[in-house]
């Protein structure tokens, strides 16, 4: 008995670990708007204004610079907020901002802002890898629609700093 449980207790932690580092999803919300990208990127980068217009990223502490930490404070569907600690990874104007954290194993998050030049405007992409074993437990059903309100309010905005 005691031989059984002795190697059943490191199987079950190594398949564990394996899940956690093998579990991954992937959310991609593309939205057009009638706005360049300049004018894009000069809203997400107003990261003071958020709170009045981002219904899911509703404030930055720090600023969006390559290497620097910062808190988002976001607001889901249940009106809770959660403060997320992020390191920018990049920051490429009127194109890219990337931010990344989380837990290693636990749950990490890689979050981009791709703004694409389109006829007429920008195509404004907001993709995001999810990983670790912690996903096996959350509920992210509202991540998409909520990138979506997200980019639509990002570019109803930068639509009427444009006219």
């Amino acid at each position: 008995m005691w031989t059984v449980i002795k190697w059943a207790i490191p199987t079950i932690v190594l398949i564990a670990l394996v899940g956690a580092l093998l579990t991954k999803k992937t959310f991609r919300i593309e939205h057009d708007v009638a706005a360049p990208p300049e004018v894009v990127w000069q809203v997400l980068m107003d990261t003071a204004a958020y709170p009045e217009w981002n219904p899911v990223f509703i404030a930055v502490d720090g600023d969006y610079v390559e290497g620097a930490s910062v808190v988002n404070t976001v607001r889901d569907p249940s009106v809770s907020e959660t403060d997320m600690r992020a390191k920018v990874r990049t920051v490429s104007a009127a194109a890219e901002l990337r931010q990344s954290g989380g837990m290693p194993g636990i749950i990490t998050f890689d979050h981009r802002w791709l703004l694409e030049p389109i006829d007429g405007g920008t195509r404004i992409v907001q993709h995001e890898t999810d990983r670790g074993i912690g996903l096996w437990f959350w509920n992210s059903d509202w991540i998409e629609p909520a990138y979506t309100k997200t980019s639509e309010a990002l570019g109803r905005r930068a639509e009427a700093l444009t006219r």
